[in-house]
């Protein structure tokens, strides 16, 4: 008797990873670059991506990869940043077995053997594609000594070579890499434009779900896409796909909305009992210290732009007219 193996369930961040530079929310500023770029026929020899965790860079470093040697479902396309999806050397690269693209993590490949390896390398013309790309991922985790022996391939590297480095930490980067490459620095995507992509993830994945519920999320996840795609998939499973207010605040550790304002609004009111009851309330019920004042000191933050005449996205009509 066979054994039927179960399909492997796909999480959320890794299904909805953006196949197109349209699908790259809150990247505006680095779309319209790259794209002028490649109209003009001006397109640099090295990036550096920057930016905090899960806001794309990888993704349009792949993205990137794509259209540098995408060929069209006819063959005879060109560079583009609408890559087809469909001709060989896209879906060799989506699938991340092309060998002319290769994916390299700098936090295990960081002495200079690893360098020169790519050196070596790059004295050879692709075997298949347009370019040969070099993606490096967390590349200030390479030695002193490996980035001081990438110097000299980085500034005058052959025709048919491209380098997409990508860091959260572009501070480690040493300025000499730097000078080399063209920088793009990712931008914490809004609140708002994530609580739309959630929203049109859970239409998708019939995830019954609120306003709210979207908003805490979106919040919390801290302008990474990544995070916010992980704590919505956390929150489907732990609600079977319906997900409450209640039930989002408790999975993140924080209090409910409605409850920070009631803090807030007995401290402001000078009811210093009543703003620590409420506080040891909501601590009691499992909300994190830390969670509750960075609750707070949003709503604040909020407030004050309201104040200041400001556009805001945080905050609810109820919270505006207070």
């Amino acid at each position: 008797m066979s054994i039927e193996t179960p399909t492997a369930y796909r999480v959320l961040a890794r299904k909805y990873r953006p196949e197109t530079f349209a699908g790259l929310i809150g990247q505006d500023a680095l779309v319209r670059t790259l794209s002028n770029a490649l109209a003009m026929k001006r397109l640099a020899h090295a990036f550096v991506l920057t930016g905090v965790r899960g806001v794309g860079k990888t993704s349009t470093a792949r993205l990137l990869a794509k259209g540098l040697n995408c060929i069209g479902a006819d063959g005879n396309g060109v560079e583009t940043l609408e890559p087809c999806g469909v001709c060989e050397p896209c879906t060799a690269i989506s699938s991340g077995r092309h060998v002319d693209v290769l994916e390299i993590d700098a936090a295990s490949h960081t002495g200079v053997d690893d360098a020169r390896e790519i050196i070596e390398g790059v004295g050879y013309r692709p075997v298949s594609a347009r370019y040969k790309i070099y993606i490096i991922d967390e590349v200030h985790m390479m030695s002193k000594s490996a980035f001081n022996a990438l110097l000299k391939t980085l500034e005058e590297p052959p025709e048919a070579v491209k380098f997409i480095f990508a860091t959260t930490e572009i501070r480690k980067v040493p300025v000499t890499i730097l000078s080399r490459c063209q920088r793009f620095d990712l931008r914490r995507v809004s609140s708002q434009l994530l609580k739309e992509h959630l929203q049109k993830i859970c239409v998708a994945e019939n995830i019954t779900t609120d306003d709210a519920a979207l908003h805490s999320i979106a919040v919390a996840a801290e302008g990474s896409v990544r995070d916010a795609l992980s704590m919505l998939d956390q929150a489907a499973a732990m609600t079977a796909d319906v997900l409450s207010p209640e039930a989002v605040n408790d999975m993140l550790g924080r209090p409910g909305r409605a409850e920070s304002m009631s803090i807030l609004t007995a401290a402001f009111d000078g009811d210093a009992a009543g703003a620590l009851a409420g506080f040891a309330r909501v601590h009691k019920n499992g909300a994190e210290a830390e969670m509750v004042a960075a609750d707070l000191l949003n709503i604040v933050h909020q407030a004050s732009l309201a104040a200041a005449g400001a556009s805001i996205d945080e905050l609810n009509e109820n919270e505006r007219a207070g």
